[in-house]
């Protein structure tokens, strides 16, 4: 049977026009965010499986590839359960990773401890426009910081880079997880069932307020409930002032410092980015993992349709590891989804031209050879990128495909 071609469905070959870009996106971010402080790190691609499965990933975890044991400790006719088979498998994100990361390393890091990592997660998802089931996440993270200072700066650098790759006109969505929990508390939802209302609610988007409303009644819930549930937002998105009508209607159950971080966040966010887009407050807005304890965002953009990058305050994670609850809050960018975007507009990157390619005429003389040898280190030396390649019977096609990787200057070199 041949071998195939063909990538693992989910995965996919990389060519040279795009890792150009995805080379260029990398290190405008790691430029960009070490300007505002992080500290680059790594780690493993392999977790312990019960750090994956701790119920902190919402529906990533039902996602994860697990890896089987190994050598002896693998025994396929005594094992009675998946547990018996499988001790880790590949992160399906960079948080969880971070937390383990900082839990282990916290003594020899500063406070607070500003991380930036860059690297693969897996997914067993159903394939997508901009979405693998391998792919690069960027992520920042500021650990140690209880103040909004954290989501400030986070806010700053990620829109700070998208900026500097000429996105305009998106939108910062901005959220907080003890908002959701209050007006659930307030309309009588049962604390234990929060999550399952989060789950409906985030749907709305694409089923509307009465999709929410009948997917909540079906659930359980009572109509009562539900419906001064669904009257709040209406009330909200009437009112000149959503943080102001919050802060009334839910004296006494929502915490007092709330709205006032918020007002903060985006005051100071809209005084001094850098880039052009708006900061909007969104009480639909959910996220998924189950890991945020209070500050939620994403930012969307008109080119890709959905959400390109998104994150939280997550203060209890590092806790699971530790006993202590550490004070947490990051960032990720969809690093496939921007890719995807720069590809589909043609993106060219900065100081690629004037690339050079040297084409050799076949048996060229050894002494020939040397002369054209050193022009290209000469050429080097001064800074340009020089191919030396033997020339093709089809020169137009060669110089086709060469111009797809950048290549704008030719010089041909014959034995005569």
């Amino acid at each position: 049977m041949p071998l195939k071609k063909k990538p693992v469905t989910g995965m996919k070959d990389i060519l040279p026009a795009e890792m150009q870009i995805r080379d260029y996106v990398t290190g405008l971010i790691k430029e960009t965010y070490k300007s505002f402080g992080f500290s680059p790190i790594e780690t493993p691609c392999v977790e312990h499986i019960e750090n994956l499965c701790s119920k902190q990933g919402g529906d990533n975890e039902k996602l994860i590839f697990k890896i089987m044991k190994r050598g002896e400790k693998l025994n396929l006719e005594t094992a009675q359960s998946e547990a018996d088979l499988t001790d880790s498998g590949l992160r399906y994100d960079l948080t969880l990773p971070l937390s383990r990361f900082y839990s282990n390393n916290a003594n020899n890091l500063p406070t607070p401890f500003k991380a930036l990592q860059i690297g693969s997660v897996w997914r067993a998802d159903r394939p997508q426009r901009g979405r693998f089931r391998q792919f690069v996440q960027c992520d920042i993270d500021i650990l140690g910081e209880a103040s909004c200072l954290a989501e400030i700066e986070l806010i700053l650098a990620t829109t700070t880079l998208l900026g500097k790759l000429n996105f305009k006109g998106f939108k910062v969505r901005i959220n907080e997880r003890r908002i959701l929990k209050a007006m659930a508390e307030y309309c009588g939802f049962p604390e234990d069932q929060f999550d399952l209302v989060f789950i409906i609610l985030d749907k709305m988007d694409k089923i509307g307020w009465d999709g929410v409303k009948a997917e909540l009644i079906e659930a359980g819930f009572s109509a009562d409930s539900v419906a001064k549930y669904v009257d709040m937002f209406g009330e909200m998105e009437a009112s000149e002032d959503p943080l102001g009508y919050l802060e009334n209607k839910l004296t006494g159950v929502l915490a007092a410092d709330v709205i006032g971080n918020l007002r903060t966040i985006r005051q100071s966010v809209e005084a001094t980015k850098a880039a052009d887009f708006e900061l909007v407050f969104d009480p639909t807005l959910v996220r998924g993992m189950s890991y945020y304890t209070g500050t939620i965002f994403e930012i969307e953009m008109p080119e890709f349709g959905s959400s390109v990058a998104g994150g939280g305050r997550y203060d209890k994670m590092i806790g699971k590891f530790t006993g202590n609850d550490t004070p947490a809050c990051g960032f990720s960018i969809g690093f496939e989804r921007i890719v995807t975007i720069l590809l589909e507009n043609n993106f060219q990157v900065p100081g690629a031209a004037g690339k050079k390619a040297f084409l050799i005429e076949k048996n060229m003389p050894a002494d020939k050879l040397c002369e054209v040898l050193k022009e290209a280190r000469a050429e080097r030396e001064n800074g340009a990128t020089v191919q030396v390649a033997l020339m093709n019977k089809n020169k137009k096609f060669q110089k086709e495909q060469l111009s797809k990787e950048g290549y704008t200057e030719f010089k041909e070199f014959f034995n005569r």
